[in-house]
C-alpha cells in the first residue's frame, strides 16, 4: 500500500481535475455567451457555427464533468485528445497569420497538442482509485 502524501491515485485525481478545468471553463463560457461562441465559430471558419458552438458546449461540459468524476475515463480522455487536436487546427491556424498574432496562435496550437498528450497519458493510466467508475466496479464485483 502506498502511504505517501502524493500517491499515484492522488496524482491521477489532480490530473483529471487540471485537465477537465480547461473544458469546463471554456464550455461554461460558450454556454453563458452563446451568441459570442457562435460569432467566434464564424470567425474561425467552423462549419455550421451555431451547431458547432452547441456541440462544443456539450462536449466540453459533458466530458469535463465525466473526467472529474472519473467516469469512462479512457474513452473520454481519448475523445478529448482528438477534439483538442481538431480544435487546434480549426481555431489556432497560426500558419495563416503574421506578426504577434502568429506567435500567439503558435503558442495556443502547441498548448492544445500538449494537452492532448496529457489526455492520452491519462487514458493509458486510467482514472485511479478516486473515481466513481472504481467505486461502482468495487460495489458490483462478485464476492
Amino acid at each position: 500500500m502506498n502511504t505517501t502524501l502524493f500517491s499515484r491515485d492522488t496524482a491521477l485525481l489532480v490530473s483529471r481535475l487540471a485537465l477537465s478545468s480547461l473544458f469546463l471553463v471554456m464550455g461554461w463560457g460558450k454556454l453563458s455567451d452563446y451568441a459570442g461562441a457562435v460569432a467566434y465559430m464564424t470567425q474561425t471558419g467552423s462549419p455550421f457555427p451555431a451547431l458547432s458552438a452547441l456541440l462544443a458546449i456539450l462536449v466540453e461540459l459533458g466530458t469535463g464533468i465525466a473526467l472529474i468524476l472519473g467516469l469512462l475515463t479512457t474513452p473520454v480522455a481519448l475523445m478529448l485528445a482528438a477534439y483538442t487536436v481538431a480544435t487546434a487546427f480549426i481555431g489556432h491556424h497560426f500558419w495563416t497569420m503574421t506578426g504577434m498574432l502568429r506567435y500567439d496562435m503558435t503558442i495556443h496550437f502547441y498548448k492544445n497538442i500538449s494537452i492532448a498528450g496529457g489526455l492520452i497519458a491519462l487514458a493509458v493510466a486510467g482514472p485511479g482509485r478516486f473515481a466513481l467508475s472504481r467505486i461502482r466496479t468495487a460495489n458490483t464485483a462478485p464476492a
